[in-house]
């Protein structure tokens, strides 16, 4: 909120009884459900009252007369906590008043009464007393100002606003109707932290529609209410030096609702203008050119990319897209932040300016500008000396490699933190040292790149990998280089049966953004492929889809066996776990596998040895691992298009010599048992892959049978 400050009273302006005489003239009476917001210091002096709490308990007292016992009065008793990384504690944790210092007796003094109940939101918390007060405060929704909040509940009850000492424009109501517009200047923000209720903490979580810190999205909501006094829904009445405001939330909702489809800047300061382009100039920032020759080899485009910081919507992150878009054909999807996308919301674009830590004396122990990772990745920003203790609290290392960087992320979790080698953490001797992190969070979009190589059917496969992770390869510039040359290698041959969808995301939230927002794709997609941490010299990994029948998980296995034959199939979520998650969740249940070269997870180095780490660099992958990678993948996608269902034109076990295709028991063992096991199963409910893996034999070996047969006419494949 934004407001004036009063001067300070010099007399006696208004007593008690007119106090309750304006609440009245304003049409609040018995039995009404009236939310408060209150800066009596503007009214003047009040009769008879020596203190900030005398006059607090003057107003709630004139408050309860109007109301009676039938009524319900709610009070704002805000503490933003999640917004200040403190506990909330409905029962003890003070309210805050923001810039009216004096809105502060009045809330305490409410709260604390006796039969009072607090809103468990821990930000905008509500108290109230009176029959209703329950039904309007408790379980509110998890959105602080969208829809089943305190506020969506005090309209569809038809309660009323009432300000008193400050205008309309004050009322946090109108934030309510904001969110519900949809305006272009406010986005939603989910902001954690914890809650203690009864004694017990407990973690919460809160999605708050902030707006943008650029000044044009400054609060304005001045012409709103000289609106609503215009056409009389506001009434006023004046009470010492300052007036008593009330209005039915009903009418102010339709009124600012109206307003602001017309308008959707009507209560920023303005002028309107994109948020994106505002959010970029306030903050700035540094900017990253990459540029990659033309047909740029797997290496190259690593070689390129690796070091730019690549966190989950950034300037690091878009600049990398930017450049694989100039590769191949590429459709760049935006989410603005905000963008709720099934239950998960895009989250705000992190930008890092500066992060060290130095001794007292100036000595610079490491930053930001020798690592991208040695902050962590969405970390708050914080300046100021610190002792030894806190700083460790604050300062990771990696679990493994003492002469390593961590990457280390708190994407949702609010708190800032460094990173560094153990070897320079036990190094640190000193008592106090000084933190310096300069990092902004600001309104952007979420971007997910996308090549779509058309078949001869709508029908789908998905290939995805992420393209986040700053100043790393293995994970997962591999799975994105990988990916870029598969593609190229479709778009040269003859379109198939399949269109082919390969998207670039950052690491989960991207692919819920794309799925949330193309849920028409869903039904026709037929399974795919995750990949990553491609260039290693282990054996390939498969994990499977959750069902892990489906037929791309037969194929798949068919061309691993075939490709790599020290290679390994693991159940879903016993390999690694990535985006496939999002594809065959719940809801979505699409059958993506992911392909990988990680070690089983009962090694002690799993997934690799230097997983997550500043250690991930070029040094430890081979192009020809990537070379071994795309070759399998094309394969899994040729043996995926060659499968079909064999229906079978005979009966009983065929007379093979009759067409020429008998293959001898003593002189082709293989063959032999090749051809009768394949033709046993042949029976139009099994799909070549299905009958190769019943049969023991590779998908080729079945393939020759089921061709052979299919050339004397003995089935037909469909």
């Amino acid at each position: 909120m934004s407001g004036r400050q009063a001067s300070p009273a010099a007399r006696h302006d208004y007593a008690s009884s007119d106090l309750v005489a304006g609440l009245r003239a304003v049409g609040l009476g018995s039995g009404d459900l009236v939310y408060v917001q209150n800066c009596g210091e503007n009214l003047g002096s009040a009769a008879g009252c020596q203190t900030g709490e005398d006059v607090a308990r003057m107003m709630i007292d004139a408050l309860r007369e109007v109301l009676g016992p039938t009524g319900t009065l709610l009070v704002s008793t805000y503490t933003f906590s999640l917004c200040r990384r403190e506990v909330y504690d409905p029962a003890e944790t003070p309210a805050v008043a923001g810039v009216w210092s004096s809105f502060l007796p009045f809330m305490e003094t409410f709260r604390r009464m006796p039969g009072v109940i607090r809103s468990t939101d821990p930000i905008f918390a509500v108290s109230g007393i009176g029959p209703r007060a329950a039904e309007i405060l408790e379980n509110p929704a998890n959105s602080c100002l969208g829809a089943d909040s305190v506020h969506d509940r005090l309209r569809r009850a038809g309660g009323k606003i009432c300000m008193i000492g400050i205008g309309l424009f004050e009322s946090t109501f109108r934030h309510h109707v904001e969110e519900m517009a949809g305006v272009p200047w406010r986005f939603k923000k989910l902001f954690t932290g914890s809650l203690r209720v009864d004694g017990r903490l407990q973690k919460a979580g809160r999605v708050y529609n902030v707006r943008i810190l650029s000044p044009n999205g400054d609060p304005a909501g001045e012409a709103l209410e000289a609106l609503a006094r215009e056409q009389g829904l506001c009434r006023a009445a004046a009470v010492g030096r300052g007036e008593v405001v009330s209005i039915e939330s009903q009418a102010y909702y339709d009124l600012a609702l109206r307003e602001l489809r017309r308008d959707p800047w009507f209560t920023a300061k303005g002028p309107a203008a994109d948020p994106v382009a505002l959010e970029r100039e306030r903050v700035g920032g540094p900017r990253h050119a990459v540029t990659l020759p033309p047909n740029a080899t797997m290496g190259q485009m690593i070689d390129a990319l690796w070091r730019l910081p690549r966190n989950l919507v950034s300037e690091g992150f878009d600049a990398a897209l930017g450049a694989l878009a100039g590769q191949v054909p590429m459709t760049i999807h935006e989410y603005p932040s905000g963008t709720e996308a099934w239950t998960w919301i895009v989250p705000e674009r992190w930008t890092c300016r500066e992060a060290y830590l130095e001794t007292l004396d100036g000595r610079r122990l490491f930053s930001y500008a020798d690592n991208p990772l040695h902050v962590v990745s969405y970390s708050l920003p914080f300046e100021g000396e610190v002792g030894r203790d806190e700083l460790l609290r604050h300062l990771h290392v990696h679990a493994r490699l003492p002469d390593a960087i961590p990457f280390i992320f708190k994407y949702y979790d609010r708190d800032w933190g460094l990173c560094c080698t153990q070897e320079q953490r036990d190094a640190l001797t000193d008592a106090r040292y000084r933190v310096v992190i300069r990092t902004d969070f600001s309104y952007d979009t979420l971007k997910v790149g996308e090549i779509v190589i058309p078949g001869s059917t709508d029908e789908t496969i998905v290939l995805c990998a992420h393209l986040c992770h700053p100043g790393m390869v293995n994970d997962d510039l591999t799975g994105v280089a990988v990916a870029i040359d598969v593609a190229r290698a479709l778009r040269r041959r003859e379109p198939g049966r399949y269109t082919y969808r390969i998207l670039f995301v950052p690491e989960t939230i991207g692919s819920v953004a794309y799925l949330a927002h193309h849920g028409e794709l869903i039904p026709k997609m037929r399974g795919g492929l995750f990949l990553e941490m491609l260039g290693k010299g282990h054996p390939h990994s498969l994990q499977s889809s959750l069902d892990g029948r489906a037929e791309v998980d037969l194929c798949f296995e068919a061309a691993l066996r075939e490709r790599d034959p020290e290679g390994w199939v693991g159940a879903f979520h016993t390999v690694i776990q990535n985006d496939e998650n999002q594809f065959n969740g719940p809801g979505v249940r699409v059958p993506l596998l992911s392909l990988s070269r990680v070690l089983p997870n009962t090694d002690a180095d799993f997934p690799y040895r230097e997983y997550h780490s500043s250690h991930d660099n070029p040094t430890i992958i081979a192009e020809r691992n990537l070379e071994e990678s795309r070759d399998l993948v094309l394969r899994m996608l040729e043996i995926l298009e060659e499968n079909r269902t064999p229906h079978n034109r005979f009966q009983g076990e065929i007379f093979c010599s009759r067409y020429g295709i008998f293959r001898d028991w003593y002189s082709d063992r293989e063959g032999h048992r090749a051809l009768f096991s394949t033709m046993h199963l042949i029976d139009g409910t099994r799909s070549v892959a299905r009958i190769a893996r019943e049969a023991g034999v590779s998908f080729t070996e079945a393939l020759r049978v089921v061709r052979d047969l299919e050339k004397h006419g003995l089935v037909e494949l469909r």
